[in-house]
């Protein structure tokens, strides 16, 4: 397996070199919106502590990422009225995994409703709108 890259997305994100729609954030976490997204709400949640992915994550940082996964996926689903909630976690390219830093997908859907390709860009407007809806919610 690859080294973690320092300079990947999600690590500047967490540096405050790139922007983000956050949704919630802890002293181990952050959740923000995915500006693709596959469903209105479409949020990732990511450990602040490196790593590629699951397979080279300390499981420490896992317990904490997981524990917000499930915060936001109970928001997510409260806020939006969704039937249910697809929770993705992608390990290496050939897994489909674009981003090299652990995270979690988490993806409201909806009975009857596809989800959408993720290569159109959601507007910054309908990100805020929905992240402020899923704030909302958390308890």
């Amino acid at each position: 397996m690859a080294d973690y890259d320092n300079d990947n997305i999600f690590a500047r994100i967490l540096r405050g070199e790139l922007p983000a729609v956050k949704v919630y954030e802890d002293d181990h976490t952050l959740a923000f919106m995915d500006i693709f997204p596959h469903s209105v709400g479409h949020t990732l949640v990511i450990p602040k502590s490196p790593a590629r992915n699951l397979l080279d994550a300390d499981p420490e940082a896992l317990c904490h990422v997981i524990r917000t996964t499930q915060k936001v996926a109970r928001a997510v689903k409260r806020a939006l009225n969704a039937d249910g909630i697809r929770i993705m976690q992608l390990n290496e390219a050939p897994a489909g995994q674009e981003v090299f830093h652990l995270h979690f997908h988490v993806i409201p859907v909806y009975e009857g409703v596809g989800l959408r390709r993720s290569t159109e860009m959601a507007s910054a407007e309908e990100l805020e709108e929905t992240a402020e809806r899923i704030r909302s919610a958390l308890t």
